[in-house]
């Protein structure tokens, strides 16, 4: 079965950074179509970032120039490097393998000061 673990949330400051790995299995990898979603308490899920087989990368205005999605296929990990961050980045982030149905728990992210 497909399993998505995310990590490496958590509080920070605005204007700090942060870097989100998601761990995958259950898919082939290399060639799965990656992506970022995240959601805030009382908001839809939004699509953040994606990245194809072949490292294309597509972000959401919000955060486009301040985020950066990546993926290393040797560890079948898609990251997002965060800087920059605002309080309006606060939610939840979740990985998706998008041509399959499975989200992981998520990882928190808490910007404030």
């Amino acid at each position: 079965q497909v399993q998505l673990v995310e990590s490496g949330g958590g509080l920070v400051q605005p204007g700090g950074s942060l870097r989100l790995s998601c761990v995958a299995s259950g898919i082939i990898f290399s060639i799965a179509p990656m992506a970022w979603y995240r959601q805030a308490a009382g908001n839809q899920r939004e699509l953040v970032a994606t990245i194809t087989q072949n490292s294309g990368t597509s972000y959401a205005d919000s955060v486009k120039g301040r985020f950066t999605i990546s993926r290393d296929n040797a560890k079948n990990t898609v990251y997002l490097r965060m800087n920059s961050l605002k309080p309006e980045d606060t939610a939840v982030y979740y990985c998706r393998a998008m041509r399959y149905s499975s989200w992981g728990q998520g990882t928190q992210v808490a910007v404030s000061s």
